[in-house]
């Protein structure tokens, strides 16, 4: 089908011609309702930013000294920044003569490790950091998460169908993905291949 009978054919529906495959020989275009695409387009993209969720790396400190009811309370926090997802560096904090019982320091870094061992890791092993002893630790991955589509825009072109007028293609238009079931036809180079869809 020539460029002037796909236009002729968008026009009779009153839908949109376009490019979705530039760079094939001849190139793939569809009949479809542009307005319509990019809004679906933009709905799909507003929906994966949705369910987009940024990881903080939230730090508590413990000194060697720290009360059991105290370090209860900092786990508990740990726990539940991890069960929301983020990150947690744990800092045990040595001062002064402390530095000669960082066993101390050890020991409790241990014993949170295995307090928090059933809704995280360790993503980090416990180091030295100068005074302080510092380990990170990450929530555990409870299962896939699905992974969201992505609607590409990249160098597909359209063509306005109106009455009386020729096309005009929008510079920068994303690419129409191909309609199930749609079939296309080839034809000689200097024509284009057309996908017809319902309206819609």
């Amino acid at each position: 089908m020539t460029p002037a009978d796909a236009l002729k054919l968008a026009r009779g529906q009153g839908l949109d011609l376009v490019e979705v495959s530039p760079t094939a020989n001849p190139p793939v275009c569809r009949v479809i309702n542009y307005g319509k695409f990019l809004y679906q387009l933009s709905k799909r993209q507003h929906e994966a930013k949705k369910h987009q969720k940024s990881i903080e790396l939230k730090e508590v400190k413990f000194r060697p000294q720290t009360s059991d009811n105290d370090f209860n309370v900092k786990r508990n926090h740990i726990l539940a920044f991890l069960k929301e997802g983020d990150k947690v560096k744990a800092t045990i904090m040595f001062k002064g003569r402390q530095m000669a019982h960082r066993e101390l320091g050890w020991n409790m870094m241990q014993r949170l490790i295995t307090d928090v061992g059933e809704v995280g890791l360790v993503e980090s092993r416990p180091k030295q950091e100068g005074p302080n002893l510092t380990a990170v630790l990450a929530p555990k991955k409870t299962g896939g998460k699905s992974s969201s589509t992505r609607a590409h825009a990249g160098g597909a072109s359209s063509a306005r169908a109106s009455s009386g007028a020729g096309s005009a293609r929008p510079s920068g238009a994303p690419a129409a993905p191909p309609a199930e079931g749609a079939g296309t036809t080839r034809v000689s180079p200097k024509t284009a291949a057309v996908t017809e869809s319902s309206g819609g």
